[in-house]
């Protein structure tokens, strides 16, 4: 689209690009996030008895909104609300959201649930959430890279959702849906990878730099980009290389050549896939439109997928591949913006929520922060994510005066308040979360507070550092269960994870993305000792992604008494797989080469762990990972034990996971 063409249209944009996003809320809060095109007041309804709406506006004491303002045509809205009296459990709860153009006293007040094509489920007036003060349901998963041509997780989630209220017309709320069904999910946790600023289709970039003109998204200096005449966001848009060839960008200085490695994926890694960085997102606009282009199907209308002028034949033949898998996650995004206003949704990131091998090792750090290009990159994505995922998760966590800044560097990015947001942002220690749940949710962050390798740069740091686990251990005593989030599995595949530590045995972790709980022996430990401990729950679920297969395996642990009981529960990818055949490979090796009478099994045990796995029924004999977009759903007792752990597979499968006690080993 021209800008002459995007002006003439700016009058026919909707109020609302993005959103509602249902962020953390409960009987007592409610929380949500949208992105809007004016300064806009807002007025709230909750059907707290059916056909009895009760009204919250902007002057309620009790609600609390702020807004970003990025440009005139872009503002973020979150309204965090607290409520008294209590919502009511157990039953559909309605909301209503209206908003009107801030100043604009006249006009009249635009409700989402009209305005908004497909928002409600069928049957239902305005979207709503049920809510129960006990999880006997939670919808998980990771990994939604848009260009993987296998469905999306999310829509299949909406599927499932829109079955449970088809299926009981007039019965109570409280049961949602037949036996085969399942209560209404409590919460949704997206455990990683919500976006790929790192692997983006040619399609996916086009559009992106048609709705950062689209909505005047502001300019932005760069600095440390050696290629001459790339000074800016602006000159990165017109240069030759800005399609499929951005990581010719990159200084090319011999001290810098682990750089090309670091950010941008210049590495094969041949064991498990090959990274796709030419079209790295790199400016703060970048990252913002795709986010939009990733949540809601609104910018889509107002985008040409031609492919761009410049591209040569190859890369108009790659183009072409990608504009068919584009169109099919296009077609998803009404399901999924529907899902997300039904849903609280809970977030973290993984490394491509910000770019590939995040924080990996003490070296990556010190390569990475170290120069002033891939600096800004890495602080553009966590700025991003903050605004997007980070905010929702928990309010409070993020003070006035930070965001603040926030707001002026949304503004003014490349000015000198963008940079010392981003070092408030690097040094920011609270991305890390819980929800009080029953059983409480906990969400750790495995990214930033990293137990770095003294002896050795180049091996692969600690997930969680001796401070964070501590303070991990602290939040978890006295529970008797608990919801774990941990973007990456900390009981993972042992025969996967042993080639990664032959990779970086021979100092090539990044080939293999060397980052596993059991690879730094300090955080192992750790984790394990907490597990242990008397005073931390006798029931850990734990949700983890990462990985592009699902599995589960239930896990006990020497050395105490009674318990743990441990449940590994990862679902992985909602929009992305695991090379099949490869996969399979692993598969069966990992089975033969580990099984409980394998010699091999008994002379690697390291962690007094018993390990059971999982068999998803319904694939080929023996199948113990489960390939396939998707999304997870566990279904919990009141004690928060796992009663049903199934996939739901975007292609509409349904794959439960069953106990096969005949293959515990001990490990």
């Amino acid at each position: 689209m021209s800008s002459e063409q995007a002006d003439s249209s700016l009058t026919d944009l909707p109020l609302v690009l993005a959103g509602p996003l249902l962020r953390r809320t409960q009987a007592t809060e409610m929380t949500l996030w949208l992105a809007v095109t004016q300064p806009v007041d807002w007025q709230l309804q909750i059907e707290r008895e059916e056909g009895a709406w009760h009204p919250l506006a902007a002057d309620d004491p009790a609600g609390s909104a702020q807004l970003l303002t990025v440009s005139p045509r872009l503002h973020y809205l979150l309204l965090h609300l607290s409520l008294d009296p209590a919502l009511p459990e157990a039953r559909w709860i309605g909301y209503r959201l209206a908003l009107r153009p801030r100043g604009a006293a006249a006009a009249a007040w635009c409700y989402l649930d009209d305005s908004v094509p497909g928002l409600c489920y069928p049957g239902k007036s305005s979207p709503g959430v049920i809510l129960s003060s006990r999880v006997a349901s939670v919808l998980h998963g990771s990994c939604r890279k848009p260009h993987h041509p296998g469905g999306d997780g999310l829509a299949r989630a909406d599927a499932w959702l829109r079955d449970c209220l088809d299926a009981t017309p007039g019965r109570d709320a409280e049961v949602m849906g037949s036996d085969e069904l399942g209560a209404w999910p409590s919460l949704l946790a997206l455990t990683g990878d919500q976006v790929y600023v790192d692997d983006v289709a040619g399609p996916m970039l086009h559009a992106i730099h048609q709705v950062v003109a689209l909505l005047d998204l502001p300019d932005e200096v760069l600095d440390g980009v050696e290629t001459s005449g790339v000074d800016s966001a602006a000159d990165l848009y017109r240069h030759p290389a800005n399609y499929y060839r951005r990581e010719s960008l990159l200084p090319r200085r011999r001290a810098n050549r682990a750089l090309l490695e670091v950010l941008f994926g210049g590495v094969e890694k041949p064991i498990f896939t090959t990274a796709n960085a030419q079209n790295h997102l790199i400016t703060l606009g970048e990252m913002l439109a795709a986010y939009l282009l990733s949540w809601s199907p609104v910018l889509w209308d107002w985008v040409d997928l031609a492919p761009p002028e410049a591209l040569n034949a190859e890369q108009r033949a790659r183009y072409a591949r990608e504009r068919e898998a584009m169109e099919d996650f296009v077609s998803s995004l009404p399901a999924v913006r529907r899902l997300l206003a039904h849903v609280p949704v809970a977030m973290i990131f993984d490394d491509h929520d910000i770019t590939d091998d995040w924080n990996l090792s003490r070296e990556w750090e010190e390569v990475a922060y170290g120069h002033p290009f891939s600096r800004r990159v890495i602080g553009n994505a966590l700025l991003a994510y903050l605004v997007h995922q980070g905010w929702g998760n928990a309010p409070e966590a993020f003070p006035a005066d930070l965001m603040a800044q926030v707001a002026d560097s949304l503004r003014t990015p490349g000015s000198a308040v963008h940079e010392q947001t981003l070092d408030r942002l690097f040094a920011f220690d609270r991305w890390h979360y819980s929800w009080p749940t029953q059983p409480p949710l906990v969400v750790v962050d495995t990214r930033t507070h990293r137990w770095r390798a003294e002896r050795t740069a180049s091996r692969p740091s600690g997930l969680l550092d001796w401070e964070a686990l501590t303070d991990l251990q602290q939040s978890l005593r006295g529970l008797p269960a608990v919801l774990l989030v941990s973007p990456t599995p900390i009981f993972g595949v042992k025969l996967i994870e042993t080639i990664q530590r032959i990779f970086t045995w021979l100092g090539q972790p990044l080939m293999v993305d060397a980052e596993n709980w059991m690879a730094h022996p300090g955080s192992a430990h750790a984790i394990l000792n907490i597990f242990r401990h008397s005073g931390t729950p006798e029931h850990f679920v734990v949700l983890s992604g990462d990985v592009h297969y699902s599995f589960v395996y239930d896990v006990e642990l020497r050395g105490r008494v009674r318990g743990p009981d441990i449940w590994q529960i990862c679902s992985s990818g909602v929009r992305n797989a695991f090379p099949g055949r490869l996969l399979a490979v692993l598969d069966h090796a990992n089975r033969w080469l580990y099984s409980p009478r394998s010699p091999l099994n008994w002379f690697t045990r390291r962690r007094h762990l018993r390990i059971t796995p999982r068999k998803p029924e319904g694939t080929p004999s023996g199948r113990r990972l489960l390939n396939g977009s998707g999304v997870g759903l566990v279904e919990l007792t009141p004690e928060g034990v796992p009663w049903r752990i199934r996939q739901l597979l975007a292609d509409g499968d349904t794959v439960v996971f069953q106990r096969r006690e005949a293959e515990s080993r001990w490990d």
